[in-house]
């Protein structure tokens, strides 16, 4: 059974007109929790999205602006992190559903609707950064190496290992 918060990010695209049409979508806590074992649990936003519906094919544009809670990195407290993303993706009509590419998807031809809540997840998941670090800390200089190495003032001029020493003597005294 779909959630109440997945069905208001459901689209009847059957009946719908060959032509644009202008869908907003409000993105909360609760929009995040409807994906287990994530990273992000919080977060508000907004998306619009423009569907522009043709005999062939759907296009998608995606405009999401949110504010989503992260844990940072270094010191652990949390903050939010504010995202901006513009995404498109196309669906073509075809036999089954498939994905063609990453950004042009394959559904049935007689599909009624689409579910746009994964997609809008997906790019606000990719548009997270790697590293997470808190705003004050932000700008901070990262502290020096504990370890570093000096391969010149180790090695010298022409110095080798005494241990290359005593066998070089072996080799010659043969």
């Amino acid at each position: 059974m779909i959630s109440k918060s997945r069905k208001e990010f459901e689209i009847n695209i059957f009946n719908l007109s060959n032509k644009r049409h202008e869908f907003d979508f409000e993105i909360s806590d609760s929009f995040f929790e409807e994906f287990d074992y994530s990273s992000l649990n919080k977060g508000k936003g907004t998306c619009h999205l423009n569907l522009i519906k043709s005999e062939t094919m759907i296009t998608l544009e995606f405009v999401i602006e949110v504010s989503v809670e992260l844990i940072c990195d270094r010191t652990l407290e949390s903050f939010y992190f504010p995202i901006a993303i513009e995404e498109d993706l196309i669906i073509k009509f075809g036999d089954s559903d498939y994905m063609l590419s990453e950004d042009v998807l394959v559904i049935r031809n007689d599909s009624p609707s689409i579910n746009v809540m994964d997609y809008i997840y997906e790019f606000i998941s990719l548009a997270v950064p790697m590293k997470k670090l808190h705003p004050s800390i932000k700008d901070e200089v990262a502290p020096d190496l504990i370890y570093s190495s000096n391969i010149e003032e180790e090695v010298g001029e022409k110095s080798t290992d005494p241990r290359w020493e005593a066998l070089k003597k072996l080799k010659d005294n043969k």
